[in-house]
């Protein structure tokens, strides 16, 4: 609890990963990868109450293994390749009964999201008077360096002026969501359906603490850094 605002955390895993086969439950550094979330929830000052959202009964019985809570499975047309994520937090909180001031999203892609991250964002968010909070991190390109293609392969620049050979340093910095946190009060969430608004804010994390496990480059990154 902040501020008297209750908190809940949601961790949604579901079974299926086509980049990565079984993602959520494999070993990063000795323990599963949805382990690194669990225990970085755990160590929150302001978490009231942590659960897992997955239709898997391998992930959920790792995530007990954890002390993490499996209070429902989720049903398989919430865990499709289509499904939309906002559609799996309103399903918990609907199977929860919607009792928390605030509800946050783990994405257990991020292992090296830290508690304080997590603290760190629910004061900003309350100190602030904040309706949705999601982290970020530094582009490592600039948008203006970016292209798309045409039928055939030609490029085509995003920006149509000439910048692409300007010094990446007088250029204005871009920001990109890291997948680590996504909070917003329930209330607000439930109205808006999603946590990206007009009034949402940001959390800014180091790079190193925002990679984002999709494929094996990224697993090893992860690996590399956790050392």
């Amino acid at each position: 609890m902040i501020k008297g605002k209750s908190v809940l955390a949601v961790i949604p895993a579901r079974g299926g990963s086509k980049g990565l086969p079984n993602k959520n439950i494999l070993e990063l550094a000795g323990k599963p990868l949805i382990a690194w979330s669990i225990e970085a929830a755990s160590e929150s000052k302001y978490i009231d109450r942590l659960i897992i959202s997955t239709d898997s009964r391998a992930i959920a019985d790792v995530a007990k293994e954890y002390n993490c809570e499996v209070p429902f499975m989720r049903p398989s047309e919430l865990a499709t390749d289509d499904a939309n994520s906002n559609d799996v937090v309103l399903h918990a909180l609907d199977k929860l009964g919607d009792p928390y001031d605030i509800v946050m999203v783990l994405q257990p892609t991020s292992p090296l999201r830290e508690s304080k991250d997590i603290d760190q964002a629910l004061e900003f968010m309350q100190k602030n008077n904040i309706s949705a909070v999601v982290s970020i991190c530094s582009s490592d390109k600039p948008l203006h360096w970016h292209f798309t293609l045409e039928t055939g392969g030609k490029l085509k620049p995003v920006y149509k002026d000439k910048i692409f050979y300007t010094n990446r340093q007088e250029l204005p910095l871009t920001y990109i969501p890291n997948g680590a946190l996504y909070i917003a009060k329930t209330d607000y969430f439930r109205s808006k359906k999603t946590f990206y608004t007009s009034s949402t804010f940001a959390y800014l994390m180091p790079p190193e603490r925002s990679v984002d496990i999709d494929n094996q480059i990224n697993f090893f990154t992860a690996e590399a850094i956790i050392g």
